[in-house]
């Protein structure tokens, strides 16, 4: 009688080779590595030396004296910082619902497909994107001086008094709407390619259904591009904060109206360039760009939610 024998069990396969797997996970790092590099000198340094310098302070006797978070403490209470925050907070909230609103409706405009020259359109609103800042400020400035510019030749010809858009009542909406001439377009290209990439079955499952083009806008386009506008709302309330350029050219156009503390980074420039007060300085520039992280996140994640 023949007894059945047990299969035999497979062989093991033999486990690859260490040194493989260690040279693959070296390749990965290899192309990883130049990114980091770059990243850690021209991000984390700076921020890294900027938050050692804020532990310091330069003083008449003793010299550079370690002092802690004082300089935190001295900004907390800077009525001057405090000032030069809520102006860009107000400039935030008048200019950037405008300027994206602009931007939303050009690129409804150009996507309906029923505007005449939608290739012109789209350039000719993009364009001021690429002219720099400060040639787009020395631009607008020579155009809202009273004495040489554009207003003043006005006022000459016509015999009128337009009000002076560089006076102190007037100079902060002057630079929104130099902001808003230079990123518009930006926001529109935004805007415009998101909704490029929606669906055509959409539209035509709400053509069969009647829906008008405006009940298309809201129900269908809005939500589409809602990442978008999220975004382009992240990208503007960090530009708001960070306003620089602007007034910084505007200033010697209008000494009264521009002060050296007018925004949070003129502020932080001045005290670092003109006052020597590089500690206090970097200080101010940590301090602004907390609060603009936090404002941003929450902003982004607001519009995030669901159901929002």
């Amino acid at each position: 009688m023949t007894t059945l024998q047990p299969p035999a069990a497979a062989a093991p396969r033999p486990a690859p080779p260490r040194a493989g797997r260690s040279r693959r996970s070296w390749t990965g790092w290899g192309f990883l590595g130049p990114f980091v590099a770059v990243f850690a000198l021209v991000f984390l340094a700076p921020i890294a030396y900027s938050v050692y310098l804020s532990l310091f302070r330069d003083q008449l006797i003793g010299g550079t004296t370690f002092v802690g978070l004082d300089n935190y403490t001295q900004a907390l209470g800077d009525d001057r910082f405090w000032a030069s925050l809520g102006r860009v907070s107000l400039f935030l909230a008048v200019q950037v619902p405008i300027m994206l609103g602009i931007a939303l409706l050009v690129a409804l405009a150009l996507d309906s497909g029923r505007l005449y020259g939608r290739d012109f359109f789209r350039i000719s609103i993009f364009l001021p994107y690429a002219v720099p800042a400060v040639v787009a400020t020395l631009m607008w400035g020579f155009m809202y001086g009273t004495r040489f510019g554009l207003v003043g030749d006005i006022n000459g010809a016509f015999g009128v008094s337009l009000p002076d858009p560089l006076s102190p009542d007037l100079v902060l909406a002057s630079i929104g709407n130099i902001v808003t001439w230079e990123f518009a377009g930006y926001n529109m290209l935004i805007f415009y390619s998101a909704l490029r990439v929606i669906p055509h079955s959409l539209y035509e499952a709400a053509q069969i259904d009647g829906a008008g083009q405006l009940r298309v806008i809201t129900a269908i386009k809005l939500p589409a591009i809602r990442g978008a506008l999220v975004i382009a709302t992240t990208f503007s309330i960090i530009g708001s904060f960070q306003l620089f350029n602007e007034p910084s050219i505007l200033q010697p156009l209008a000494p009264n109206a521009i002060t050296t503390d007018y925004t949070p980074n003129f502020y932080t420039y001045s005290l670092s360039f003109n006052g020597q007060q590089h500690n206090y300085s970097a200080t101010v520039a940590i301090v602004m760009g907390l609060i603009t992280m936090v404002i941003a996140y929450v902003v982004q994640l607001r519009g995030m939610r669901k159901g929002v």
